[in-house]
C-alpha cells in the first residue's frame, strides 16, 4: 500500500513534469492572427510567405508539433517531418512524425537517418517565400543521425556506446558527434535556403547551451577539434574505436573545414536569418515541483544544476548522506554537490512537525560494468540503489526509515534502455528487499538496479511524457515517526 510520503513525492514530481508538457510550452510561446504570427522576438507577416515548413526532432517532437498546429492553424500551408522515437508519433496531417528509432534504444538506427535526410531535402529545396520552423527537444541527437560519408552509422553507434559506457557526459559525447555528422553542429541551419528560421528548444542539457541540445543542429557551433581530440583522448587512449573515426576527424581539421555540407546546402552568405527560444528546461520543471512541495506543506530547498553532477552514485551516496543528517539532526559540514548552501534546511529549525522536501534536477553520469557482467537498468535507478546502499551502511532504525522517501526520475519517461523513468525508495521498498534478501551492492556493481526495484515495488512507471528537461529528484523527510 502506498505510503502518504510516497503519494507526495509523485505529486511532486508529476507537478514539475507537468510544467514542462511540451505541448502547452508551444502553443503558450506563439502567438498568431491571420496577418501575423510571432514567435520569441520575432514577428512574421503572412504576406512574406507562402508556406511554414517544420523539421526537427527528439522525444518531445510530436508534442511539440501538437502544440505549433494548435496555434498556426491555416496561418500558411504547412508541411514538415519530425523523427520521433517509436510509439510517440501521430497522424498530424501535413507534418509526418516519423519513428526514428524503437522504445528504449536511445542510439542511431538506419530509420533515423532515412528521416534526417528528408529532413534535409525539405530545407535545401525551401525557397526564400518559405518560414523554417525547428522544434528540437532532447534526444535529438540519436534520432537525426546523418554520418560525414567517410564513416558509417555502425561507426557512430560504436562510437555513443563507447564514451556513454566510459562515463563521458552529454556535453563530451555530443562534442564528438557534431565533427562526424552533416546535419549536427549547425548542418541543419546551412543546408536551410528558406529566408528565415527559427527554433523552438525544450532543453534537456544543463545550463541550456544551445550548441549541445540535440547537438545544435540549428546554431553555430562553438567547439572545436581540440576539444574533439581531448574528448578521445580522455575516453580512449589506446584508440579502440574505429580508424575511421581518427581519419575522419584528422581530414577535417587538416582542411579546416566544418563537416560536409549536404549537397544541396546553400551558400555561406545565404544562411537564413535565425532565432533560438529555449521554451522549458529543467529549471522550470525544479522549480514547478517546488511550489507543489510549499503547498503540500513542506520546509522545501530546491536547485537545478548548470553543469555535470558526477556520477550517479556519487549523487546517490550525497543524497543519502543528506537523509542521514536530516533524521539525526546531525548534517555534514561539507558542501553539497547538489545544493548551494552546507547544510540543507533542518526540520528542527521550522515548527513542530513541519516537513522536509529537498528537489534537485541534473543529469548524472553511469560508468557501466562489462557488458558480460551487466544487467539492465538507468543512471536514475543507479542513483535511488547507491543511495539505498548508503543508508544500509548507516544502520537506520526502523521509525527513521519511516521518514524517508527519495524519489529519482527522467522526465522524458524513460531511464536507459527501459521501461521505467526511474526508482523510488521508501520503507515499503525497505522492506520489500528485505523480505526477498536482496543483495544491493550486487545489483548496483553490475548495473542492474532495473531488477533490483522489480523484485522490491521502487519501479517508477509512466510511460512516455511528452517531455524531456533531464532529470528531477525529489527527497521527502517527515519530521515525525510515520505508522506503517
Amino acid at each position: 500500500m502506498p505510503t502518504p510520503l510516497r503519494e507526495d513525492a509523485f505529486r511532486i514530481w508529476n507537478t514539475g513534469v507537468d510544467s514542462v508538457r511540451a505541448r502547452q510550452l508551444v502553443a503558450s510561446s506563439i502567438q498568431c492572427n491571420q496577418k501575423q504570427l510571432i514567435i520569441g522576438q520575432s514577428t512574421f507577416d503572412a504576406a512574406d510567405f507562402d508556406r511554414v515548413i517544420v523539421v526537427g526532432g527528439g522525444k518531445a517532437g510530436t508534442a511539440m508539433a501538437e502544440g505549433l498546429m494548435d496555434r498556426i492553424g491555416h496561418w500558411r500551408p504547412t508541411h514538415g517531418w519530425l523523427n520521433v522515437p517509436e510509439g510517440t508519433e501521430k497522424d498530424l496531417g501535413p507534418i509526418r512524425t516519423h519513428p526514428a528509432r524503437p522504445s528504449g534504444l536511445n542510439e542511431p538506427t538506419p530509420a533515423g537517418v532515412e528521416g534526417s535526410l528528408k529532413i534535409l531535402d525539405l530545407v535545401s529545396n525551401a525557397t526564400p517565400r518559405d518560414l523554417c520552423i525547428a522544434l528540437i527537444s532532447g534526444g535529438g541527437s540519436a534520432l537525426m543521425p546523418a554520418p560525414i560519408p567517410s564513416i558509417t552509422l555502425e561507426d557512430k553507434i560504436r562510437l555513443t556506446r563507447f564514451l556513454s559506457s566510459a562515463g563521458a557526459d552529454i556535453i563530451e559525447l555530443n562534442t564528438v558527434r557534431k565533427h562526424l555528422s552533416v546535419l549536427k553542429g549547425g548542418g541543419l541551419l546551412r543546408a536551410c535556403n528558406a529566408k528565415k528560421l527559427i527554433t523552438l528548444i525544450l532543453s534537456d542539457v544543463l545550463g541550456d547551451p544551445l550548441d549541445q541540445i540535440a547537438s545544435g543542429p540549428t546554431v553555430v557551433d562553438t567547439t572545436t577539434f581540440q576539444d574533439v581530440e581531448e574528448v578521445l583522448q580522455k575516453y580512449d587512449p589506446q584508440k579502440c574505436l574505429p580508424e575511421r573515426i581518427y581519419q575522419a576527424i584528422a581530414l577535417q581539421k587538416q582542411a579546416n573545414l566544418p563537416p560536409p555540407h549536404h549537397e544541396q546546402t546553400n551558400t555561406p552568405d545565404r544562411i537564413p536569418t535565425n532565432e533560438t527560444v529555449v521554451i522549458g528546461n529543467n529549471l522550470t520543471a525544479v522549480l514547478s515541483a517546488e511550489t507543489e512541495a510549499l503547498k503540500l506543506g513542506y520546509a522545501t530547498q530546491a536547485k537545478s544544476s548548470t553543469s555535470s553532477e558526477g556520477t550517479a552514485e556519487e549523487v546517490g551516496k550525497e543524497l543519502a548522506e543528506i537523509a542521514i543528517g536530516q533524521v539525526r539532526n546531525d548534517f555534514p559540514r561539507k558542501k553539497s554537490i547538489l545544493f548551494d548552501q552546507p547544510s540543507p534546511p533542518d526540520c528542527s529549525d521550522h515548527e513542530e512537525n513541519q516537513r522536509c522536501s529537498l528537489i534537485s534536477g541534473g543529469e548524472p553520469t553511469v560508468v557501466l560494468c562489462p557488458s558480460d557482467q551487466r544487467g539492465l537498468g538507468g543512471r536514475n535507478q543507479q542513483v535511488i540503489l547507491a543511495a539505498y546502499l548508503r543508508l544500509l551502511e548507516a544502520g537506520l532504525s526502523e521509525s527513521d526509515w519511516s521518514r524517508i522517501c527519495i524519489l529519482s526520475g527522467g522526465t522524458d519517461g524513460e531511464d536507459g534502455p527501459t521501461n521505467a523513468a526511474g526508482a523510488i525508495l521508501d520503507h515499503h521498498v525497505h522492506q520489500k528487499a528485505l523480505v526477498s534478501k536482496l543483495d544491493p551492492a550486487d545489483y548496483l556493481l553490475r548495473n542492474d538496479a532495473y531488477h533490483f526495484f522489480q523484485h522490491s515495488d521502487g519501479l517508477l512507471l509512466t510511460g512516455p511524457t511528452g517531455t524531456n528537461v533531464c532529470d528531477v529528484r525529489v527527497m521527502l523527510i517527515d519530521s515525525k515517526p510515520t505508522s506503517q
